[in-house]
């Protein structure tokens, strides 16, 4: 997904890539183990929405709803591909999550609409003004006290890190990453206006260092 609305870009960068897209995630990106993390930072109560940004293929929003089978979960993502491949998966498994079709700079949510926001591998592919619309549309559809938990690429864990990095890079646009590569998303969420927002894990994988971001939106705070 991509910054502007007229033109999607797909997480893998072409089209022809979306079905080795889980594979190739898998063995790279420590998948597993980061969604998990994502999975138990989310804190998940009985009969909570959740909202899984830029979903993908949908294994963060499957795993939302296998953990917590009483949440309202809802993926969310630009691209039809992919969102076929998600819609697929939950039909397979049984699990109940919809799955809506729009770009994150204008969510079709109400103020407040969710009590979590997840996302995985999402924010790297915007470009920056569409980066901070996105988080701005997350900070908006969370309900007052409600959390937002993100993993994606984050400042490189030395040289051999950069060079690894360079390959997301070229891939998904220099600007798009350049934030990432400098360590600011955890600044992005904050200047959207969650407070406590923290770096809860580090990993190393073959393409670069992966961040677990968590960050709160105020008890007192209007969309």
């Amino acid at each position: 997904m991509s910054a502007p609305e007229e033109s999607l870009v797909p997480a893998a960068g072409f089209h022809w890539l979306t079905p080795l897209y889980d594979p190739l995630v898998a063995l790279t990106c420590r998948d597993t183990a980061v969604k998990k993390r994502l999975v138990d930072a989310a804190g998940l109560a009985p009969g909570q929405r959740v909202l899984d940004l830029g979903c993908g293929t949908g294994n963060l929003a499957l795993g939302v709803k296998q953990a917590c089978p009483s949440a309202d979960v809802v993926g969310f993502d630009a691209d039809p591909r992919m969102l076929g491949r998600a819609a697929a998966k939950a039909r397979r498994s049984g699990l109940g999550v919809r799955f809506d079709q729009g770009f994150a700079r204008s969510l079709p949510y109400a103020d407040g609409s969710f009590e979590r926001v997840v996302s995985s591998l999402f924010f790297h592919h915007l470009a920056p003004a569409a980066k901070a619309a996105a988080m701005g549309e997350a900070f908006r559809v969370l309900a007052p006290g409600g959390e937002i938990h993100v993993a994606d690429w984050g400042r490189p864990g030395g040289p051999i890190m950069r060079i690894l990095f360079l390959g997301i890079r070229f891939l998904d646009g220099f600007p798009n990453t350049a934030a990432h590569a400098a360590g600011l998303l955890p600044g992005l969420v904050r200047a959207a206006g969650f407070d406590g927002v923290r770096v809860l894990r580090r990993f190393g994988t073959v393409f670069g260092t992966l961040e677990v971001i968590s960050g709160a939106k105020p008890v007192e705070a209007s969309a």
